[in-house]
């Protein structure tokens, strides 16, 4: 949704009438995958892209025709091979497009919670009876709501469902009805505790990947500004004063750089208590077991305890500072993919 944000709002504030698709679903080698958005208006003004350039056409011509009956539709394409190519595929795929007038109110739902960095979701029926097709309910991860399915029955099913969810996704509510919840979530965080020379590196790989970088250190000689000039945050202070006034949500990872039980320990016992999606320490198998034990005489139970990546990172042979960092990093989006 970010990508057509400003052209939406340059649209609206001259008056256009809009409509928008998004991939719902693809299979095989499909350009763009689930809750890519295109946005339209019949004066020939395209923003976004919904296969990478293959479909657009079909789906521009598909997009005023909505516009002029006011009615959604689900729209579903192959990608040939032939066309795959071009757009730099090896193979082909097959995409769904669900194709809307623009809803204002949802839209600036949705616009809200990007801008706030908060998460959310707006879940539409796009297969249903008559009547249902393109109804909406939006929901906030603070409780907010907007609109409906049709009954509290549904509602209650379909905030259930987007409970779980990262992605956005295409799932049957029951026999009848079909819905695509497109979830927005806050940007990835990277908390790391101890400014070592693997934080240096790994603040920098990180924020390629577009998290947002926070850095724990009470030791000014490692947690000072000339060490991480490319860090969002700088702390220093210890963890458990650090986290006090923290969110620690389930968009955060947390890593422990120090090896030191005096600095390390402190912020397991608090982060062992928050929904962050990856816990990651280092040190040896042995030093691990060390720290077992020590969790274990803090009161923690052995289901807390196996959430904590250790020895940290995925094995890929890392030796130096920097590679160490790759497998730390390649290890927090792995656990984030669910793999």
């Amino acid at each position: 949704m970010k990508e057509v944000i400003p052209d939406i709002d340059r649209w609206q504030e001259a008056g256009a009438t809009i409509a928008l698709a998004t991939v719902v679903q693809t299979w095989g080698s499909a350009p763009r995958k689930a809750g890519a958005k295109m946005a339209l208006t019949p004066d020939y003004q395209i923003s976004g892209s919904v296969s990478g350039g293959c479909v657009e056409g079909a789906v521009f011509e598909e997009g005023t025709r909505v516009l002029k009956k006011q009615q959604a539709k689900l729209l579903h394409y192959g990608v040939a091979d032939e066309t795959a190519w071009e757009v730099g595929l090896a193979c082909g795929g097959t995409i769904e497009v669900f194709v809307e007038p623009l809803d204002t109110g949802m839209y600036q739902f949705m616009h809200r919670l990007i801008a706030q960095d908060e998460a959310g979701a707006v879940i539409t029926v796009i297969r249903g009876p008559d009547g249902l097709l393109g109804k909406k309910l939006a929901v906030s991860r603070g409780g907010e709501r907007l609109g409906t399915l049709g009954d509290a029955t549904l509602d209650s099913a379909a905030v259930t469902a987007e409970a779980g969810l990262n992605q956005p996704r295409r799932l049957h509510l029951n026999a009848e009805l079909e819905v695509f919840i497109d979830v927005v979530r806050p940007a990835l965080k990277l908390v790391m505790v101890g400014g070592v020379q693997i934080a240096v590196a790994l603040t920098g790989l990180a924020k390629i990947l577009g998290f947002r970088t926070t850095v724990i250190d009470p030791r000014q000689v490692f947690g000072s500004t000339e060490r991480f000039p490319h860090a969002d945050e700088l702390i220093q202070a210890w963890p458990d004063e650090a986290f006090e006034n923290m969110a620690l949500t389930p968009e955060t990872a947390v890593v422990l750089l120090t090896h030191d039980p005096k600095i390390d320990d402190p912020a397991l016992k608090i982060i062992l208590h928050q929904p962050v999606f990856y816990v990651g320490a280092l040190g040896s198998i042995r030093t691990h077991a060390q720290r077992i034990e020590r969790l274990r005489g803090y009161g923690f139970d052995e289901a807390q305890i196996k959430r904590i990546h250790a020895p940290i990172g995925l094995d890929i042979g890392a030796s130096t500072p920097e590679t160490i960092a790759l497998s730390i990093l390649a290890e927090i989006v792995k656990t984030r993919a669910g793999r």
